[in-house]
């Protein structure tokens, strides 16, 4: 089963298999919001629900922080309006 983590260096949130990355979530700290511009899943894996999980993820780690989102990335946008749980990290303005 693919373990989520946290990539600071590369500043993305990943997905790896067994040593290999099969999915991420790159992000930006701005200080008191992260923008999250793009998801990607490796070819061969769409459609396990790995996108998902870097979703949720990234999102809870985000809430831990204390931060809010700007999710760009239209994978993400369209993932915190099918969970509202996560509609109030969403940045206003």
């Amino acid at each position: 089963m693919p373990e989520p983590r946290k990539n600071a260096d590369q500043g993305r949130y990943e997905l790896t298999d067994g040593g290999q990355i099969v999915g991420f979530a790159e992000y930006q700290d701005q200080g008191d919001t992260v923008v999250l511009p793009h998801t990607e899943v490796s070819a061969g894996h769409e459609g396990e629900g790995l996108g998902s999980q870097l979703a949720q993820f990234a999102l809870n780690d985000i809430r831990q922080a204390g931060k809010k989102v700007v999710p760009t990335c239209p994978f993400i946008r369209s993932y915190i309006e099918k969970h509202p749980e996560y509609a109030d990290l969403v940045a206003q303005g």
